[in-house]
């Protein structure tokens, strides 16, 4: 059988975690297949050490945007297929997608938007959750498995973040957004880590402006979601909330192929 360990992380800036340790960091983590968003980076803009990793494959969709959005793949195992979005251009533009097919599994690597800054953002933000849930559907409907990870923007349940009651009106808890979730798992997808832990004060992502990360006054943003018949290959789902250099965390599974 064939365990591979896959990690998620946003980085809010890849030139700003390379200072805080993120090549050794990955040098000892090691994972099979690392996705990260947030690079805020064009390939050039990249540290050279961390651009490429020796035994790794590497990926990169870019906004066009300067120093905006962006997202890598680090991968030991090459990809029969990789793309770059969903082939809409005005969510492909900002970089925020990439589609890697492994054959047993296609991995979704998102950094969805956000939708504070606007009602125009907020909408643009629903948007993307639908053409994205249309994508995935229709792979899964052509008998393919979905695992799909990333900074997702939202908060599912009460439990996802330290004060609910004072965040219902604010984008990342609104009821729609919420809903949206309920939607997805209803088309036949499952949240990795809710299968394996239930505890409260699980959260991935702290404001740097509060020290919220001290008292642990966060929200779960990141996730890894799979269908559900592929739900049996994932043997572990987990929060690395001890590494820092980012307002997230890393979260991860364990994915075990193979008789």
């Amino acid at each position: 059988m064939d365990k591979i360990r896959i990690l998620s992380w946003n980085v809010n800036g890849i030139r700003a975690v390379h200072k805080k340790g993120f090549g050794e960091w990955f040098k000892t983590e090691q994972p099979d297949i690392l996705c990260v968003q947030e690079t805020k980076a064009v390939r050039k803009q990249v540290p050279r050490d961390i651009r490429e990793f020796e035994g790794y494959h590497t990926y990169l969709s870019e906004a066009d945007r300067k120093g905006y959005s962006g997202v890598a793949l680090y991968t030991r195992i090459k990809p029969e297929k990789v793309e770059y979005g969903f082939g809409i251009d005005k969510f492909d533009l900002e970089g925020r997608t990439l589609i890697a097919d492994y054959g047993d599994f296609v991995l979704f690597n998102i950094y969805f938007p956000n939708g504070k800054m606007s009602p125009e953002r907020l909408q643009y933000k629903m948007d993307f959750y639908d053409a994205f849930m249309e994508y995935a559907d229709k792979l899964k409907d052509e008998g393919k498995n979905i695992v799909v990870c990333g900074d997702v923007n939202t908060a599912h349940k009460e439990i996802d973040l330290a004060r609910p009651k004072e965040n219902e009106k604010i984008s990342g808890f609104l009821p729609e957004e919420r809903a949206w979730i309920d939607e997805f798992l209803n088309h036949g997808y499952v949240d990795t880590f809710r299968e394996f832990n239930q505890e409260e004060g699980q959260y991935t992502w702290w404001s740097y402006r509060t020290r919220a990360r001290d008292r642990n006054v966060g929200w779960r943003l990141d996730y890894f979601f799979v269908n559900e018949e592929f739900m049996n290959h994932i043997k572990s789902s987990f929060i690395l909330k001890d590494v820092m250099g980012s307002d997230h965390c890393p979260v991860g599974i364990e994915v075990v192929l193979g008789d």
